[in-house]
């Protein structure tokens, strides 16, 4: 593996730099780096969690997976990890901003891939 969960944490807090403040409205949680892998069984199949957000008791927050993304990227090139992980963020980002403003369009859209995976690994 090219990158270490320090390399990672670094590229995050930079992404988070780049980002409009307005996106860390009431995200009193934060963005968490996880050093575990997270999985989920769906059939026959088995997924990664590369991302969570959270809206709950304990507040509004963001998990990135490490773990997730060294077993799925063992590979990837500082630039791929970079591109992904920007990615994987953003999308996570769009569930709390579409919290705030009480859209579900990506929560939806995250259902309908999730039938479309549990269709293909019965």
């Amino acid at each position: 593996m090219m990158y270490t969960i320090d390399d990672v944490e670094a590229m995050l807090d930079e992404i988070c730099e780049e980002l409009p403040a307005v996106f860390f409205k009431h995200l009193n949680g934060g963005v968490l780096l996880l050093e575990e892998a997270k999985t989920k069984r769906e059939g026959s199949g088995l997924l990664y969690v590369m991302g969570q957000y959270h809206n709950n008791n304990m507040g509004r927050y963001i998990y990135i997976f490490y773990g997730s993304f060294a077993r799925l990227y063992p590979d990837a090139t500082m630039r791929e990890i970079r591109e992904n992980l920007k990615d994987v963020l953003l999308h996570e980002f769009t569930h709390h901003l579409e919290s705030l403003a009480g859209i579900r369009s990506l929560e939806q859209q995250d259902e309908q891939d999730m039938e479309r995976f549990r269709e293909m690994h019965p």
